[in-house]
């Protein structure tokens, strides 16, 4: 495992991250104390305070599970309805916000239980999206 990650500056809020030969691409909105990093289907706010950010992102409660809005923005694609059938890593929603495509991932396997969400919504943070059971 390499040490350092090279990180190359592809344009505005873009960036390339290779670690161990594999390429990973990094989105960078915000100035100064409010930072947003989209990476590997993740989204971190800073400060980075990780534990307030996954309580926020992914609830669970018993099988029950919820996606939240990690940040305001707007639904561009919804890919699930409910009964639909997920694994952990399938895209569920799209959200546009600062000019990214935020995807919002399963962290698990499961079924569906509700969408609270459609195309063109603009959510706030914490808005719970999908529930999965």
């Amino acid at each position: 495992m390499s040490d350092t990650p090279e990180i190359i500056r592809i344009g505005e809020g873009v960036y390339r991250v290779v670690i161990d030969g594999r390429a990973h691409f990094a989105y960078v909105a915000g100035a100064g104390a409010d930072l947003w990093l989209h990476w590997n289907g993740q989204v971190f706010h800073r400060p980075f305070d990780d534990e307030r950010f996954d309580r926020q992102r992914t609830r669970s409660v018993g099988a029950h599970q919820s996606l939240s809005a990690p940040m305001p923005g707007t639904v561009l694609k919804v890919h699930v309805e409910a009964g639909s059938a997920v694994h952990q890593g399938d895209t569920l929603v799209i959200l546009e916000a600062m000019k990214m495509e935020l995807p919002i991932r399963s962290a698990g396997d499961g079924i569906v239980k509700a969408v609270h969400c459609h195309e063109g919504e603009l959510v706030q943070p914490g808005v719970v999206l999908v529930e999965l059971e």
